[in-house]
């Protein structure tokens, strides 16, 4: 699917030399995305705008080289969106409903990622015993609160939450900071990413992890979302 036009400036200062690789990707979303459901309808023309420049513009808050997390991946956004813009990453997408998974699996290798992504099929709090990552992402997948108890736990001691939030995210600092502060986070932080590339700028809350909490302490409520327990649990390494 070819960016825009009117977008191509924006998506090659992001994508580079691997934009034919981002092309690829989104006509995935828009052709299996939508008939599998992870992409609604309308969105298809809005692929570009809304969803991958959005989610590359926050290569900027990753170091090089670093280990990323995705939680609640759905159809690799922004997890593939980062693999694909900076292939110095190794990034795991951890997503618990069998459809998606199935989805970015075949994603994956359709796009050669292979090397550099892992696909799992669990819900983040299963997720602990995995290698702690350097930058833990998720977008669109719960309040602060809960995404805090869910993501700061799978992020090494001076890693970070990159939470990719809309337009109330100062409010919702505000309102679960001292929540984020007890799962043994810093101070969160509100950044706009891509400026002067993407209008507007994406809005990412950053969050430091600091310290290690007591398991208890670092539990969140459960979401209502549904998803497989471990018993049904598939992991797939790439």
């Amino acid at each position: 699917m070819p960016v825009p036009a009117e977008l191509r400036p924006a998506a090659e200062a992001l994508f580079g030399d691997r934009l034919d690789l981002a092309a690829e990707y989104a006509g995935l979303l828009a052709t299996d995305g939508v008939i599998r459901g992870l992409i609604g309808p309308r969105e298809a023309p809005r692929l570009w705008d809304r969803h991958l420049l959005n989610c590359a513009a926050v290569v900027e808050l990753i170091p090089y080289g670093a280990s990323v997390v995705d939680v609640g991946s759905g159809a690799g956004l922004p997890g593939i969106v980062l693999a694909v813009a900076r292939p110095d990453l190794s990034v795991t997408l951890i997503e618990p409903l069998a459809r998606r998974v199935s989805f970015l699996d075949e994603a994956v290798t359709a796009l050669g990622l292979d090397e550099s992504v892992t696909v799992v099929r669990a819900r983040a709090e299963e997720s602990r015993e995995r290698p702690l990552a350097d930058v833990v992402t998720a977008r669109a997948v719960a309040p602060l609160d809960r995404l805090g108890g869910w993501c700061l736990p799978l992020a090494a001691i001076g890693g970070r939450l990159l939470a990719l939030k809309g337009a109330s995210a100062a409010d919702e600092v505000a309102e679960h900071r001292e929540a984020l502060t007890r799962l043994g986070g810093g101070e969160p932080v509100v950044r706009r990413c891509g400026a002067g590339l993407i209008d507007p700028p994406v809005t990412v809350v950053e969050i430091v992890r600091e310290r290690v909490v007591a398991a208890g302490r670092s539990k969140a409520p459960r979401a209502g979302r549904s998803g497989s327990t471990s018993d049904s649990r598939r992991a797939r390494r790439h």
